[in-house]
């Protein structure tokens, strides 16, 4: 499990740093002689057809519902790992990243709803904020070394896994366009077989994406939006079995393993690329301080390390939870402050809430790169400040 969990945190870290690169890539090109260009590349037509089925798409949909699935997938592979046998398993250890997860959706939601209420094409932005994004908080985390006790950095992550998991949720409930009976039927259909699979104990890795592609093309085609599928996958790959010969081992360990290279190194930093682009040459002052990306800014900068903190502090005190082993409540409140870090989910909540990127003339991508931004300095500058070693458990 050590072993496991140092690899994450290691290349989560790494692909932070690959999400920076590709973030300024695209705000560079963008805002450039250059911009026509990267708006071509977005929108190259891709089409794959078999039979009757069709499937014509830009590039940027086919990163954003086809890349991200598998995203998806890795994040359901990991809450089911975390729920059987990890840091969500018992209720003494997920407390605290639960609850402050909570207070991490909830406040920031109502601090974008305080300031979009009563627009009803704006409320649809609701959940933008409530995201965090554990490549870029952890990569963060990493630069401070011995500063960030391995503790903190594990409730970071049990708390993102979470927050992820909101986001499931979210998308699935408030993000679901007109319905397709016969395509649902299908994905119905595909996910009973999936869950089959699992009950009568085939360990074959690839029965499983065989039927979770056609899931994947079902989901797609039904109206739910398609990265649900990578979601509902991964909770029926199983966690043990046995191979032809009688060894045990991991389905779900080994998927895991082999997606996070592909996922941290060249989906994310692709979809950072694809969704990064704003073109700020023409924003006025009034277009940045308007409720939207105002809402979505302080949600993320404010909300988000007010409510992790807040509702973290509460459980404390009331027994529910402990801080986090050799850790003291100013790096707590840093950690708290790094969880404002939305960028990756919350760039794809945004595409699904407002579907015509110039709706706001991309001021709500902007608002995204700026909470984050402003979250990951001041939670770099708090638990800097604290010296190493310094950390007393509570």
């Amino acid at each position: 499990m050590k072993k496991i969990l140092e690899e994450f945190i290691e290349k989560e870290s790494s692909s932070g740093i690959l999400l920076m690169i590709a973030t300024a890539l695209a705000l560079l090109l963008s805002n450039t002689f250059l911009a026509e260009l990267y708006e071509a590349f977005l929108h190259i037509p891709v089409e794959i057809r078999v039979g009757a089925l069709h499937l014509d798409k830009t590039l940027h949909h086919w990163v954003n519902d086809g890349l991200m699935t598998i995203f998806f997938l890795l994040i359901g592979l990991e809450v089911k790992r975390e729920i059987l046998e990890g840091h969500l398993s018992s209720i003494r250890q997920s407390a605290l990243p639960v609850i402050g997860a909570v207070g991490g959706m909830a406040i920031p939601a109502t601090v974008y709803i305080l300031f979009n209420y009563g627009d009803p094409v704006a409320m649809n932005g609701w959940a933008i904020p409530t995201a965090t994004d554990i490549a870029f908080a952890l990569g963060i985390l990493s630069l401070l070394g011995k500063r960030a006790p391995v503790s903190l950095k594990i409730f970071l992550m049990a708390l993102a896994i979470i927050d992820d998991l909101g986001a499931i949720v979210i998308i699935a409930v408030f993000y679901t366009a007109q319905l397709s009976g016969m395509s649902l039927a299908v994905a119905g259909v595909a996910l009973l077989i999936l869950v089959l699979l699992n009950r009568f104990g085939v360990s074959k890795k690839a029965a499983y994406f065989i039927i979770g592609t056609v899931l994947w093309v079902s989901v797609l085609k039904s109206g739910v939006h398609a990265t649900l599928a990578g979601v509902a996958l991964a909770f029926t790959i199983p966690l043990n079995a046995r191979d032809e010969e009688g060894r045990s081992f991991s389905p779900l360990k080994e998927i895991e393993h082999d997606l996070h290279f592909w996922v941290a190194f060249f989906i994310l930093p692709l979809f950072a690329f694809a969704n990064a682009g704003v073109n700020i040459r023409q924003l006025s002052f009034d277009q940045l301080f308007s409720p939207v990306p105002m809402g979505i800014m302080l949600g993320l900068f404010l909300g988000k390390q007010f409510g992790v903190f807040v509702f973290s502090w509460i459980a404390i005190k009331l027994g529910l939870a402990r801080l986090p082993a050799e850790s003291n409540w100013l790096q707590f409140y840093g950690v708290s402050v790094l969880t404002g870090i939305g960028f990756t989910m919350s760039l794809f909540i945004g595409s699904l809430a407002f579907e015509d990127p110039t709706m706001y003339q991309y001021t709500d991508k902007l608002a995204i790169l700026a909470g984050s931004l402003l979250s990951g300095l001041l939670g770099y500058g708090v638990i800097r400040m604290t010296k190493v070693g310094s950390g007393a458990a509570a």
